[in-house]
């Protein structure tokens, strides 16, 4: 349950029973009333601005009115207390029996607490990685798979219908070139000498392996068949090796795609898909011809001084129109844009999620403004744009991958320090900022390695219980004899505890509807914190020890706050894609 949502709603309900009523004679807006976590928690558990947002329309003093609101707050049995604060914000203390209960029902739900259905069930499409399949993943494409993946556990675990995709470019010159590169090592692997791989083609080690297949498979076949016809051949299969190897290296991380959509797909029959798009925003106004002025600054590659087919894109927020056709005749990539996102509309979703590198930074507008002329504004589309990841050991760079050539492999880095590292550092940034991952960092064990810290409260957690099995031998610990004895907690650690679990619900809302899946990474160290914190006062005081000695029913109470710790910990961490370990080695 989310407790804030639950207290926004009687704030509203006690706000109506003063028969407010707004200077023009209409009801007041309370939508805009909120209740969250003070600033300081010194003032209370919660804090609300209704007396501010509604002091005005009202006619009212905003610290007269709060003084009315915390009033009738006061009378709610879960309330403590409630207090004015500054100009008009209303504090609010909460029971110690509230808290009992919250615990309780955390116990209950177990894994399923934060579980939300503010997502409605909307049909939602995340799509991530999508990399080019040229060659092996490499750390640039780490952090857009584990944002995106993190994102759609979230989006899940929030109640959106989650489609995770990943889009392969196997159309175009870059796979032209892939083939040439892998005819080349299957010369090799039939004994030519090659020499230096030519300037353009792509030199990584990893084509060996495709050569060596391509000779096993057609032996000197390939040499003896018109160009075109063999790399068409050799297109495929290194396409197919391609994926393979990045579907693999992506296992590594734990990353899974529903949905595999190939580029060529849209270029089938005549680039029918692409045409019939085309025609539907033609039908809808638009599309026109006409000529664009060259751009400022450099002009791009594809820029023609000719009347052209253009989408009316200025008209639905982008900057300039886009261009469609080419003076060949044949599309530019923007209009396979089209034809895909009509694919993801066709389908069914009413959200759309692209999860790029920063240098996809001049997509964002074209297509936000393409979703709006193919829905109707129906579809939301949003686009997170990743920035990059330097990579370091002990504060140097780290050099490139032989391997692949020229960059480093995700394979080398997730080899080197494991996948929940990777996973948990990758968001324990936003994912719009740069971020310096350090190997030596991301592997000590100490509480300046979030990661660590983090599993390390699982670990305690687990630590607990057996402690606590070889002081009471034979005790189970079911969850519905732990929660009889919540009432029995009254430290004010233990009391602060459940409170920073009881902000779970909410965090995981407010993450799904910003798309901010770092939020709980940062979450999950606030908790660890809170808990290794109060771990540590049981230390200097033996009378705060979750297992107290030869105090069963204490022991039993303080081991259903473990278990709650423990249950939010693996859930947050399954959302981040990292293991909850019960020991660490």
């Amino acid at each position: 349950m989310n407790i804030f949502a639950d207290f926004n709603a009687r704030v509203v309900k006690a706000v109506q029973g003063l028969d407010l009523a707004a200077k023009d004679g209409g009801a007041p807006d309370f939508s805009r009333i909120t209740v969250e976590p003070p600033r300081d928690a010194s003032h209370g558990d919660l804090a609300t601005n209704a007396a501010l947002v509604l002091s005005k329309a009202v006619g009212a003093n905003p610290r007269q009115l709060a003084e009315k609101i915390a009033t009738a707050m006061a009378l709610d049995p879960d309330v403590a207390s409630a207090e004015v604060a500054g100009p008009g914000f209303v504090n609010l203390r909460l029971s110690p029996g509230f808290w009992h209960k919250q615990l309780a029902i955390m116990l209950a739900e177990g894994g399923e607490y934060g579980r939300s259905t503010v997502g409605g069930g909307v049909k939602t499409n995340v799509e991530y990685v999508s990399a080019n399949p040229t060659g092996p993943m490499h750390v640039g494409h780490c952090r857009g798979a584990v944002v995106g993946d993190a994102l759609a556990n979230l989006l899940a675990f929030a109640g959106y219908d989650v489609t995770r995709e990943y889009y392969i470019n196997d159309a175009g010159a870059q796979v032209d070139v892939l083939a040439r590169s892998a005819m080349l090592r299957y010369r090799e692997a039939l004994g030519e000498a090659i020499g230096e791989i030519p300037a353009g083609l792509y030199p990584g080690d990893y084509l060996i392996p495709v050569g060596q297949a391509l000779a096993r498979e057609f032996g000197r076949g390939l040499n003896q068949m018109p160009e075109a016809d063999a790399l068409a051949i050799v297109k495929d299969r290194t396409i197919d090796a391609m994926m393979a190897m990045i579907r693999a290296d992506l296992a590594l991380l734990n990353v899974h795609h529903d949905v595999f959509f190939s580029e060529r797909k849209l270029h089938e029959d005549g680039a029918a898909p692409i045409r019939n798009a085309i025609n539907g925003l033609t039908l809808n106004g638009h599309i026109y011809k006409g000529k664009l002025p060259p751009p400022k600054g450099e002009k791009p590659d594809d820029w023609e001084d000719r009347e052209q087919t253009l989408f009316r894109s200025t008209e639905v927020g982008d900057d300039v129109d886009r261009p469609l056709v080419k003076s060949d005749g044949s599309y530019t990539y923007f209009a396979g844009d089209v034809a895909y996102l009509q694919d993801k509309i066709d389908r069914g979703f009413k959200s759309t999620i692209f999860v790029l590198g920063a240098d996809h930074g001049g997509y964002v507008k074209r297509m936000e403004a393409l979703a709006r002329a193919l829905s109707g504004g129906e579809v939301k589309l949003t686009v997170l744009l990743c920035q990059l990841v330097k990579l370091f050991r002990d504060g140097e760079p780290v050099r490139m991958s032989k391997r692949s050539g020229d960059f480093v492999t995700l394979r080398d880095v997730v080899d080197e320090v494991g996948r929940d590292p990777i996973r948990f550092m990758m968001l324990y940034r936003s994912h719009d900022a740069p971020l310096d991952f350090d190997f030596a960092k991301v592997t000590e064990q100490s509480k300046e390695n979030p990661v660590f810290y983090v599993q390390y409260a699982s670990a305690r957690c687990h630590s607990v219980f057996r402690q606590a099995r070889e002081q009471f031998p034979g005790e189970t610990f079911g969850r519905d004899e732990l929660a009889g004895r919540a009432h029995l907690l009254t430290a004010e650690g233990e009391i602060a505890l459940v409170r920073k679990l009881a902000e779970y619900p909410r965090m995981i809302e407010a993450a799904a509807l910003a798309m901010e899946p770092h939020r709980m990474a940062f979450y999950l160290y606030d908790l660890a914190s809170a808990f290794h914190a109060h771990w540590n006062r049981g230390t200097e005081n033996v009378d705060l020890r979750f297992v107290k000695v030869n105090d069963r029913e204490s022991t039993l109470a303080r081991l259903g706050l473990v278990q709650a710790v423990c249950d939010v910990l693996g859930s947050g961490l399954g959302l981040v894609g990292a293991d909850a370990p019960t020991e660490m080695r």
